[in-house]
């Protein structure tokens, strides 16, 4: 399970740029430059807390590390594709299965409590626990 800092290391050790401004239409957003460069932007305002900033943090990472990006003019599957190939890389980083499995055996077995134990977001301990059990993130199918 990595923490906040851990994934700003990340940042830095693969050169991506993360700036913290106001944005006008999201609350983050990853792009990559043709050069391979790669950056994020992170709307401090519009964080609801620690976890939250995590959430996003590895989320756009993943975009990053796993080269998952898409333009305005994509599908909804190709966009779909690549927001689920973000949220793969986020799991792995902040709830690895092992994490998963030992939580729960230590007694974490409702949604809040998953999330409060490992830092992130209830919709997001969702994507962890489908991803983990059924191989996929398909939230709406299992909650």
């Amino acid at each position: 399970m990595k923490s906040l800092k851990e994934l700003y290391r990340i940042a830095q050790q693969q050169n991506i740029t993360v700036d913290l401004f106001p944005l006008e239409k999201r609350e983050a957003l990853s792009l990559m430059e043709l050069s391979g460069d790669c950056y994020i932007a992170i709307d401090p305002h519009k964080l609801r807390g620690e976890a939250d900033e995590r959430n996003k943090l590895a989320h756009e990472l993943g975009h990053c590390c796993t080269g998952a990006f898409y333009n305005q003019y994509s599908r909804y599957n190709c966009r779909k594709r690549q927001e689920n190939r973000a949220d793969r890389w986020a799991i792995r980083q902040l709830i690895p299965a092992d994490d998963l499995d030992n939580a729960i055996a230590a007694g974490c077995t409702e949604i809040w409590e998953l999330a409060e134990h490992f830092g992130v977001s209830e919709d997001f301990i969702r994507k962890a626990v489908c991803y983990h059990v059924h191989g996929n993130l398909a939230t709406e199918l299992y909650f």
